[in-house]
Order: C-alpha cells, then sequence, then structure tokens
C-alpha cells in the first residue's frame, strides 16, 4: 500500500495537472453550460493542453471522462446533452487523470450562479469536513481517526454521511488498497505509515444518509430528494504528516 518517493512524485505531477484543470474550470461560466459540454471541454484540456489521459474514460465500461453529480446526486452522476446548469444549482465535478502511468482522483462541488443559504451551507461544511480528515493524516494515526473526525464536523451541523462509498487508495490502478470510510471509530483500523497514496472524498446529504442506484445503473441519489455535496483530494502520507498531491492554487493561498 506504499509507493516509493519517486512514485510519489509521479504521482505529485499527475495531481498538479489535474488541479490545473479545476482551474480551468474555475474560469468558465457554468451557468446555462450542458453537463455534456462540460466533459467535453475537460477531455479536450487533459488531452490537449496537458498532454494526459482522462482516466475514468473506459474504465469499467463508463463513456466518460468525470461524472457530474446535480443537486439530489450523490455521485457517479452521468454527464448529458439534456442537463444544462442553471442558477441556484450544485454539481460536483468528478475527475481523474493518468499520467506517466500514475492516477490522480479529485472533486470540487461548485455553486451556480445564486446559491440559496441552505445549499451553501451544506457545501461549505462538506469541503470542511473533507479537511477534518485530511487534517488527521500523519505517520502513525489509524484510518478510523480520518473518519472519525469527517462524521464529527458533519453531524455537528445537523447532515449525514453517505456510508455506501468511500476513499480509495490510488495509484497506477484507480482503486487500490485500503478503503478510506468517511464515518468510524478513532483509533481503529490500518496504521498509516509514509508513502501511502488515498483519496479521502466525503459525500455529505442534507437528509438521511439513505441512497438509490437510478436505472442507467451510475448514477446514485438521496433516497429522499433532498442535496447532496462531495470534495475529494488525492494526498500521501509524509515522514512528518499529510501531503495533498491535487491541491489547488486558491487552496495554497488561503493555507499560506
Amino acid at each position: 500500500m506504499t509507493k516509493t518517493p519517486a512514485e510519489v512524485e509521479l504521482m505529485a505531477e499527475a495531481g498538479r495537472r489535474l488541479a490545473s484543470v479545476f482551474t480551468h474550470l474555475d474560469g468558465l461560466a457554468l451557468a446555462g453550460m450542458t453537463t455534456m459540454e462540460i466533459n467535453d471541454r475537460v477531455e479536450a484540456f487533459i488531452v490537449d493542453d496537458l498532454q494526459a489521459r482522462p482516466a475514468s474514460k473506459g474504465q469499467y465500461g463508463y463513456g466518460f471522462v468525470l461524472n457530474s453529480s446535480r443537486n439530489q446526486v450523490v455521485c457517479h452522476g452521468v454527464p448529458s446533452a439534456d442537463e444544462v446548469l442553471k442558477s441556484g444549482d450544485i454539481v460536483n465535478l468528478d475527475i481523474t487523470l493518468e499520467k506517466d502511468g500514475f492516477i490522480a482522483d479529485s472533486s470540487k462541488t461548485y455553486l451556480i450562479g445564486t446559491v440559496g443559504p441552505q445549499a451553501r451551507r451544506l457545501v461549505r461544511t462538506t469541503y470542511e469536513a473533507m479537511w477534518k480528515g485530511i487534517q488527521a493524516v500523519r505517520p502513525g494515526a489509524k484510518l478510523g481517526d480520518i473518519g472519525f473526525a469527517i462524521e464529527r464536523h458533519a453531524k455537528k451541523a445537523g447532515y449525514s454521511v453517505v456510508r455506501e462509498y468511500c476513499g480509495h487508495g490510488i495509484g497506477r490502478e484507480m482503486h487500490e488498497d485500503p478503503q478510506v470510510l468517511h464515518f468510524g471509530r478513532a483509533g481503529t483500523g490500518v496504521t498509516l505509515r509514509e508513502g501511502m497514496v488515498f483519496t479521502i472524498e466525503p459525500m455529505l446529504n442534507q437528509g438521511r444518509r439513505t441512497v438509490r442506484t437510478e436505472d442507467d445503473g451510475w448514477t446514485v441519489v438521496t433516497a429522499d430528494g433532498m442535496l447532496s455535496a462531495q470534495f475529494e483530494h488525492t494526498m500521501a502520507v509524509t515522514g512528518d504528516g499529510v501531503r495533498v498531491l491535487t491541491l489547488r492554487p486558491e487552496e495554497k493561498r488561503a493555507a499560506a
């Protein structure tokens, strides 16, 4: 489950390129665009500008370069030429990228136009919950520490954590060991050690944590129809803490 320092550096380069995809998206006026338009623009940017491979396309038979999960969609939303983003929506864009044999994975929930305060609070809390999990990562910590930190923050705000999907080890393959749950008990689970690389990607629901999969076999939605939000980063355990490999420029400035 560990990578060599050289492998971590290759993953960091994939992560840097993936972060630039989100910077590119930040500059687009997403309101009025279809999720398929966004998919196609991201594919062109990854292939033509970054000379990389969109790792999700063809994975498990999936035909697109990203998942677009809007409003009540929890994850795995499929881009569509008929789905137009409009003011008031929230949409998670989950993107993977492979460069030099290694994969990076990240997602961000975007606020489209004028978004109501309840949706904004959900998105903000989900982002905070991801960082609570990241801050628990260090050598000698336990995987359960991550899930405990995330769930505690979510519950304090009145939200539920989806349990059917989790973070995961990543490297030459999209999904490797270990599984990184977004709930759990502190002090339990696998001990973290330097060189482990995995994602943290909590999904928080406004209402109940129960989800269901739609007939397309991909799209997962909240069972009660309430909103869901998600954020994701890929990170490596370092000798004294954690290195977020998909950190975006605006996040670096905020941390400075």
